[in-house]
């Protein structure tokens, strides 16, 4: 069984996943498994950029996304006349010839990986380059990544990478071939200042607590009074700063749906 393993943390945005995905489909056919891939509108592999956080506490993150081969595609599920089949390596192909009309398919894809050719009147996808892959080749997205963040091959063969990575909603059951490692992740930065000296306040010792869970999760700021939690999991947190010699801080109750830079916090020195 075929599949997919992207580490997104090898991933430096350079979309030459993208564009080679476009060299190899665009005005070429390569049937039985693929026509013409339009020139805009279509990514059979779509590069996912996202801005996380603010300005100055932000990171890019850069997820690969193709059609996810999914065991239990709900694309094969809406078509009329099986025209969505699974190879027996694993690689779910839309047939060109039988689904033409099928519109349907496009809306069956929770992952938003099937587009439609408004000319040929055509649901298209990422295919696994299977025109390559019957020649024993890589897909062409893998063969241009330059980070080797993208892998492809034998589900045995990676079975190690695949004991640490995840699947895109996997809530939704659908055992999809294409994991992922490093997804990004919501996280809390911020930094601390002595108001009176107007100074970076280094050596501070964070506490982000996890409200409801009673997990604690313990920083220090660096040189620049800066700290960073990463990883984090969607939900309620509160903080505190402690430094010896000056007040501690706690800023109590605030919601991390996404990443959340808190800006900068004045710690006050004790006055003797």
């Amino acid at each position: 069984m075929k599949v997919f393993v992207i580490d997104v943390a090898k991933c430096n945005g350079c979309y030459g996943c993208q564009v080679s995905c476009k060299d190899e489909h665009c005005d070429n056919e390569w049937l039985p498994y693929a026509k013409t891939q339009p020139e805009t509108g279509h990514f059979w592999m779509k590069m996912n950029e996202k801005v996380l956080g603010s300005v100055p506490k932000v990171k890019m993150s850069y997820v690969a996304t193709p059609c996810m081969h999914c065991e239990n595609a709900p694309c094969k599920e809406a078509t009329k006349n099986g025209s969505v089949y699974t190879r027996e390596d694993g690689l779910v192909i839309i047939d060109p010839e039988k689904a033409k009309g099928q519109k349907q398919l496009v809306d069956a894809c929770p992952y938003g990986a099937i587009y439609w050719n408004e000319k040929l009147q055509l649901p298209q996808k990422c295919t696994g380059c299977a025109h390559l892959v019957d020649e024993g080749k890589l897909p062409r997205c893998v063969d241009a990544c330059p980070t080797d963040a993208i892998r492809f091959g034998e589900e045995a063969e990676l079975k190690e990478l695949i004991g640490k990575a995840e699947v895109m909603k996997p809530e939704l059951g659908l055992m999809p071939k294409v994991y992922y490692l490093n997804l990004p992740k919501n996280f809390v930065a911020g930094a601390v200042f002595d108001p009176i000296d107007d100074e970076c306040l280094e050596g501070v010792k964070v506490t982000l607590t996890a409200v409801g869970q009673s997990k604690n999760y313990i920083a220090t700021t660096d040189g620049f009074g800066d700290f960073w939690f990463k990883r984090l999991d969607a939900g309620t947190y509160a903080l505190r700063l402690e430094k010896e010699g000056f007040y501690p801080f706690s800023m109590k109750s605030f919601e991390v749906a996404e990443s959340v830079n808190v800006g900068d916090i004045a710690l006050n020195k004790k006055l003797d």
